[in-house]
């Protein structure tokens, strides 16, 4: 598909994660030996940040803006690609289709993903991609 490129902001529709945020990391059109279907290796916010207000104290609001992520192998036909872009050139490298085959190795790119967003959240970038869906 050529609108699910690296960096795009796409909407699970199926399963676990249905409703959840996932941006695209690798996508692989044509399917490998593992997975011989269009997919995409996507890492998404499992808890969204809590809501923020100025009264809290320093300490509550980074308590609140945690973030639990997720890391996954997606089918195309399982995610619908929205109009938002999201730059994480950092996470290209960390997560890759090796990274699933170890869970050490999977846990370590999720504390990568997992800074890589906090960092974004806090900066007040990208403020839909951390709002969850309200359906």
């Amino acid at each position: 598909m050529k609108f699910l490129k690296i960096g795009r902001v796409a909407i699970i529709t199926r399963g676990r994660y249905a409703g959840k945020k996932v941006v695209i990391i690798q996508p692989q059109d044509t399917g490998n030996k593992s997975h011989p279907y269009p997919h995409a290796l996507v890492a998404g916010i499992e808890r969204y940040p809590s809501q923020i207000t100025r009264r809290m104290s320093k300490a509550r609001q980074a308590k609140r803006s945690k973030v639990k992520p997720f890391i996954k192998v997606i089918n195309y036909n399982h995610l619908m690609p929205t109009r938002y872009t999201l730059e994480l050139e950092g996470l290209k490298g960390v997560v890759t289709a090796d990274t699933f085959k170890e869970v050490s190795q999977r846990e370590e790119a999720k504390k990568t993903v997992k800074k890589a967003l906090e960092e974004r959240y806090t900066s007040g970038k990208n403020r839909w991609f951390f709002t969850p869906l309200r359906f």
